[in-house]
């Protein structure tokens, strides 16, 4: 098929500031919804990210030829803003003047993608004629306009699993030279990253000597170096810690670990690595390796049977979307890598998970791309690597339980440093709920009747050990036996229809009813999950735990007998036992352990309830809901202090360890942030240091505290929004604290600002994912974007599209079981403040992010306490103003002006 023709395909393209249409090459039109909805229901239309035009059009059965789905295939592995703007940029025409430019646009986007396939450049030919003529049975729309022009291959073409390389095995890493980093090195390597031309920054160099001082040899065992690094937007601490960190790298031949919170972090230190290590070594490996828990990555197995009938409809055309995607990929990541974001809302997001590992069902040695595997290259690369990128849950997670090789790194810098006390708390925490035992339940026995999938149990994973091993085939059985207690399919349903099965959905059945009897909010905020502290319970529900105590001792000690027999296995191996299979076991080892302690925290959970309480913990029951829907039921515990398990398993057999971030310390109090170290739990007293922002608060923001609108006021919250949004031309990040008053104010000012021509997309609301959300944000000016804490900690926007933040109070945390416990631990009052100064310092520090960012940040409170204004940077101008003169500073600001002859209202320090 020639491309001119395809500019005569009908587009479609909604907004909300109304719907346009073209046919043919007629000039577009304005239509109404209904007209729109009829038209798309009448002839598939070409469109722009399906699910956002459905959800502008209020019509969730819209389908059409979405140039989204044929961008993926005709260019995997490629990054689009999926926004016209985007798709213009991404295939270098022109950006559409206005709404009523994009159906014309859309003609022109298909009419080149199809050119595209159809010429002898196309550097992702390989493998589309292969895939199409699986979606050509699949009746993927654009497959009847694509198969003309793509040719059929003279050879055929290699199938995917054939295609990815192999990873190679290395002989085991020596340990590090211990050397010891001099002043001028460093700063001769930190000229060296940032250029011997560029602007010199003392703030930079301090830090850079401060932080190599963790790089020392370490003086005695169980006593790492552990410096605590406050460094300023704008000191340029990624380069500052590089330096430092190369250089060691360098002189030592050993691994540096930087672990981040933000996938967009993540992102920011790939590219940065590149000025200190090149993207191959010689012998083409790579330095630089970045490493992301098990769930992030596809899974080779879980694709396969996609492709093989495991996904049906829509889901099937997802998995050829990934294949194609697999083949280019860098390092397979699907969340977060180069696997775009807006995929999988494409579809069904649950089919992305599903082709990832979120089960912990691996079979290691035993799957037949095990050599392919992405996760098992990178796990091998970060133990050859000069440098590792990951994350704190990985870190904390691998040192908990890992068998990855380098899974314990002995230097680490853990940038976002802020957020390593919520990290440890998720990773040592424990939940027995059904949601968890339904899983464990799966892993022992495997798939349900009624299942789908390649899912197998223990029996299934582990027959060639059961029929060698009589010992070990009885110990499965067992296990088996005893799995048949916990929560199956439909446990929900029995449990709300008072008929619970086994002892376990027996306990979350009672846990459910204690729930409900002591809940106090007389049914509001129905939409939120409820919860109650574990004590003072009666004692039918104490018997039902010390019932399922039992049953889960009864599961627990056949899966130890069951490691016991593979590790004799290992031990003493039988003449068939080959190289993969002793890999499969020991990945089963290593399963097993972690379901083990898993297990056996559940059971200690248990036998606290209706005994006297651990000073340590902090148990509770809850009921966890959604829109007024459970979900969940179970038991929770959390340390009182998380930095206690994690100063034993990651602090103390480390050398040395950086923890560094923007707002480490609450003002120039350290107290909190030491004690949020985990130093003190091993008795080590951390070396400090701080570093103010270079940038000039008094003439690049101002802090603007709103005193009339009143609290509680949906209209008026809503109008308030509007309205700034307006003065400000858009550029703006409006946050809260409540997913409902999002929605809601969303729900009232998006359709007014798009007739202005000013964007607004929201988390919750738009079917898009953040990262996606924050790009389409960061790519145009005019837009603004509504969210909550994920936008106010892992945004970095800096430039013009972020010129105004808006918080809709002040970020007081919720009053939770486990915050109450805390709080009381840790001053009270006091406690909370020093939260709330965090998240605010945190959210300002969206705003300016380089030398030439301009901008407000707006508190809609008329009792911000004095207390918390310190959580502003030192300079900036904080005012009390009644909304009409937060709005005419605004506009000035808009207008090239921003005023800063009031005065200012922080309290002396």
């Amino acid at each position: 098929m020639s491309a001119a023709p395809l500019r005569v395909l009908p587009a479609l393209h909604a907004s909300h500031a109304g719907c346009w249409a073209r046919v043919d090459d007629l000039p577009t039109r304005a239509i109404s919804k209904g007209e729109a909805v009829t038209a798309a229901a009448d002839t598939p239309h070409l469109v722009l990210n399906a699910p956002v035009l459905a959800s502008r059009l209020g019509y969730p059965d819209l389908s059409g030829l979405d140039l989204l789905e044929l961008f993926a295939f005709v260019h995997p592995a490629r990054f689009m803003v999926p926004t016209p703007k985007g798709l213009a940029h991404a295939l270098g025409l022109a950006e559409p003047a206005n709404d009523a430019a994009v159906p014309a646009l859309l003609q022109e986007a298909a009419a080149h993608l199809l050119a595209t396939c159809a010429a002898p450049d196309w550097a992702e030919r390989e493998g589309a004629w292969t895939a199409l003529q699986s979606l050509i049975r699949m009746r993927w729309p654009w497959a009847t306009l694509l198969n003309p022009v793509i040719e059929r291959p003279a050879r055929a073409e290699r199938w995917l699993f054939t295609r990815l390389p192999e990873w190679e095995e290395a002989g085991e890493q020596h340990q590090p030279r211990q050397v010891t980093l001099d002043d001028a090195s460093v700063l001769d390597r930190l000229a060296d990253l940032t250029g011997r031309d560029a602007e010199q920054r003392p703030g930079q160099r301090d830090y850079a000597i401060e932080v190599a001082r963790a790089f020392a040899p370490r003086a005695r065992a169980g006593s790492p170096h552990v410096v605590l690094a406050e460094a300023g937007t704008g000191i340029g601490k990624t380069l500052g810690y590089l330096a430092p960190a190369s250089l060691w790298s360098e002189r030592s031949d050993g691994t540096i670990w930087v672990s981040t919170f933000t996938k967009a972090l993540q992102r920011q230190l790939r590219q940065e690595s590149a000025r200190a290590w090149p993207e191959r070594r010689a012998d083409g490996s790579a330095p630089v390796v970045l490493r992301k828990g098990r769930e992030n990555y596809l899974c080779l197995l879980n694709l396969e049977d996609a492709l093989q009938g495991g996904f049906a409809g829509r889901a099937a055309i997802l998995a050829q979307l990934v294949a194609r995607w697999a083949a280019y990929s860098r390092d397979g990541d699907m969340i977060g890598g180069d696997l775009p974001g807006w995929l999988g809302t494409l579809f069904r997001q649950r089919a992305i998970a599903s082709l990832t590992d979120r089960r912990g069902e691996c079979i290691y040695a035993g799957c037949p791309h095990f050599r392919k595997c992405f996760i098992e290259r990178a796990s091998r690369a970060s133990a050859q690597a000069d440098l590792v990128i990951a994350n704190h849950a990985l870190v904390m997670v691998n040192a908990a339980r890992g068998r990855d090789h380098a899974a314990r790194p002995t230097r680490v810098v853990f940038d976002e440093g802020h957020h390593l006390f919520d990290a440890a708390d998720a990773t040592f925490a424990a939940a027995l709920t059904g949601a968890e035992a339904i899983e464990l339940r799966r892993w022992v026995i495997g798939p349900e009747k009624s299942a789908r999938g390649r899912r197998r149990g223990l029996a299934a994973r582990l027959a060639d050990i059961s029929s060698y091993d009589e010992a070990g085939s009885l110990a499965i059985a067992a296990a088996r036996e005893a799995a048949d207690a916990l929560p199956g399919d439909g446990w929900m349903q029995r449990l709300a229809e008072g008929a619970p099965w086994g002892p376990v959905e027996e306990l979350l059945a009672a846990v459910r009813a204690a729930v409900y009897a002591r809940d106090e909010s007389g049914g509001q905020d129905a939409g939120y999950g409820l919860e109650t502290e574990a004590a003072g319970l009666d004692g039918a529900l104490v018997e039902k735990a010390q019932g399922a105590r039992a049953a889960l001792a009864d599961l627990r000690l056949p899966l130890i007998r069951l490691g016991v027999r593979l590790e004799a296995l290992l031990e003493e191996p039988p003449d068939w036992l080959d190289g993969a299979g002793r890999a499969r076991i020991e990945g089963a080892r290593h399963s097993l352990t972690w379901r083990i302690d898993m297990i056996g925290a559940w059971e200690a959970m248990l036998d606290r309830l209706g005994g006297a309480a651990d000073a340590e913990f902090v148990d509770w029951l809850a009921v966890d809901r959604s829109e007024a829907r459970e979900y969940d039921i179970g038991i929770h515990r959390h340390w009182l202090d998380p930095m206690k398990p994690f100063a034993r398993t990651v602090l103390e057999p480390a050398h040395g360890v950086v923890l560094t971030s923007a707002t480490l310390r609450d003002g120039e109090d350290w107290r909190a942030a030491v004690a949020r170290s985990g130093a003190g739990h091993i008795e080590v007293a951390p070396h400090l240091t701080a570093h103010e922002s270079p940038f000039d608060y008094a003439q690049q923001a101002e802090v603007l505290i709103v005193t009339d609108v009143p609290r509680g006021d949906i209209p008026a919250l809503a109008g308030a929004y509007a309205r700034l949004f307006e003065a400000s031309g858009g550029g703006a990040l409006g946050l809260f604290t409540a997913i409902r008053r999002l929605r809601a104010v969303h729900g009232r000012i998006a359709d007014r600002l798009a007739r202005q021509g000013l964007p607004l997309y929201a988390q919750h609301v738009d079917p898009i994912d953040t990262g996606t959300l924050v790009d389409i944000f960061r790519d145009d000016p005019a837009a603004s974007l509504l969210g909550t804490d994920a936008l106010r900690d892992g945004m970095d926007v800096p430039g013009h599209s972020l010129r105004l933040v808006v918080m809709e109070q002040v970020p007081w945390p919720r009053p939770t079981i486990l915050h109450r416990a805390r709080r009381l631990a840790n001053g009270g009052p006091a406690y909370d403040d020093s939260l709330i100064r965090a998240r605010l310092a945190q959210a300002f520090g969206r705003l300016i992010r380089t030398r030439a960012d301009r901008g407000h940040f707006v508190v809609l409170s008329s009792a911000f306490p004095s207390r918390l204004l310190s959580a502003f940077p030192k300079g900036t101008p904080i005012r009390r103003v009644p909304l009409e003169e937060a709005l005419q500073r605004i506009a000035n600001h808009a207008n090239g002006q921003l005023p800063i002859d009031a005065p200012d209202v922080r309290p002396a320090r």
